[in-house]
């Protein structure tokens, strides 16, 4: 049966059938859709819509609907349109013409709706507790690492020193965020359109506030026309599934650079190691490269709404149909990548010497710079005569440490025999002691704020 097809003199064609079908994708929203149509048969009961006995057939009713799609005994039909068409076709095969009487004063639109925002309200805490288990996986080698150095990179080069426990936490704050962007985000999906109708509200005197309440939202929508076409809520949860997936991009390449053999900071374990159909000493990073590709999937997720919410007019457009299916990849996305990735982190293995050996004195170059501010000369002219000193000992081939004080007081006479003091990294990395910094209490701060929160 269909639910709209008293105005036609023809069947729909079947490949336009098979277009207008949403029932592949929105059959996931099964249980939702029996939840909102039980919320919406007591909202009828209270405004004397359905008597006692049809409230109770169709509750019934709906109630083993329910049951068959839990234990996965629901059969669809050839005739099913959408997972609504299912629900009612199956609720009259139970209980008769009754069930003809609980789509009264609804619309699809404002059902489907309904269904999305109830079920990403029970996705979005799934993928909360996910973020958690991979961030408490760097919290937990934050304070593994203890007083272990390595080299900081920009722009990809040797930068200065710091602690490999403030570069693991350099991701957790990234998670943070998009943590907290998610939870701010279920304010804007708790928000009920069932009541709305097509578009101009419902005839029927339903208490939507209370209709609400029986099913976890925060409100119901304050305009009709508004809550059948907004999908703000989907764009915005791929944006922060996308900025998810660009700081666990971000990780995985850094992941990626460091297990290779130019770098050997990090080994994986072989359980989340793969190898090579050809070469028998590969031991290849896969997880955190396909982790790495999937940002673009999600990139591309995202763009994909966005251009079909482009230029939509008021109230519900059938291109609203391709608001789900990113959503849900997007979701089936992370919470297959971050429990992975969670994994792959706990049982990774570092390797401090060849971290530590990566550290040299040129590194120390704002050190230097910075102990010529400690004699009184500004920082533009000791930038430029570090500068110089680096130049002498790379015509040299030689590490900064290894200029004699002769050659460094013949760049400046403030250059005394403690120079030699700046080129200790520990020395550099607990310099940085201000809030943020790499130094030993500032990290053991940042950790200490994080397990406060």
């Amino acid at each position: 049966m269909t639910l709209w097809g008293g105005r036609f003199s023809t069947k729909l064609n079947d490949q336009a059938w098979d277009l207008n079908s949403s029932l592949p994708v929105d059959q996931r929203m099964a249980i939702q859709d029996v939840d909102g149509s039980l919320a919406w048969a007591s909202a009828l009961h209270k405004a004397n819509i359905l008597s006692d006995e049809e409230y109770t057939s169709i509750s019934l009713g709906l109630d083993t609907v329910k049951g068959e799609f839990a234990s996965g005994k629901f059969l669809f039909v050839p005739s099913d349109e959408d997972i609504h068409t299912a629900v009612e076709r199956r609720l009259t095969e139970l209980i008769g013409v009754t069930a003809g009487k609980l789509h009264t004063g609804r619309s699809r639109n404002d059902q489907v709706a309904t269904d999305f925002r109830l079920w990403m309200l029970q996705a979005i805490p799934h993928l909360l507790s996910a973020f958690s288990l991979l961030q408490a996986t760097l919290l937990e080698q934050a304070e593994l690492a203890g007083e272990t150095l390595m080299p900081g990179y920009t722009h990809l080069q040797r930068a200065q020193p710091i602690l490999l426990s403030h570069w693991w936490l350099s991701h957790y704050h990234p998670l943070q965020r998009d943590r907290e962007r998610l939870t701010d985000l279920i304010k804007r999906v708790s928000i009920l359109p069932l009541g709305s109708g097509a578009l101009a509200g419902t005839p029927i005197p339903v208490d939507r506030a209370a209709l609400a309440e029986s099913l976890g939202f925060a409100v119901a929508s304050p305009n009709s026309l508004d809550s059948v076409s907004d999908r703000d809520f989907a764009a915005e949860f791929l944006f922060c599934a996308t900025m998810t997936g660009i700081h666990l991009s971000k990780l995985s390449e850094q992941i990626v650079l460091y297990t290779s053999a130019e770098f050997g900071f990090f080994e994986l374990s072989d359980a989340f190691s793969t190898g090579s159909s050809l070469m028998p000493q590969k031991k290849n990073p896969d997880v955190f490269e396909l982790t790495r590709g999937k940002a673009g999937t999600l990139i591309g997720l995202l763009t994909g709404l966005l251009a079909t919410l482009k230029g939509l007019p008021s109230a519900y457009d059938k291109d609203l149909q391709e608001d789900k299916a990113p959503v849900f990849a997007a979701i089936d996305t992370l919470l297959a990548v971050l429990p992975v990735i969670a994994g792959a982190l706990r049982t990774i293995t570092t390797k401090p010497e060849r971290m530590r050996n990566a550290i040299d004195s040129f590194m120390m170059a704002t050190d230097l710079a910075d102990y010529l501010v400690s004699k009184g000369i500004p920082f533009r002219e000791t930038h430029v005569i570090a500068g110089k000193a680096v130049r002498v000992a790379g015509e040299k081939n030689i590490q900064l440490e290894e200029l004699s004080l002769e050659a460094y007081q013949a760049l400046s006479l403030a250059f005394e025999a403690d120079v030699y003091q700046v080129f200790d990294p520990l020395k550099s990395i607990e310099k940085r002691n201000a809030i943020g910094g790499t130094s030993l209490q500032s990290v053991k701060n940042q950790i200490q704020q994080i397990k406060g929160d």
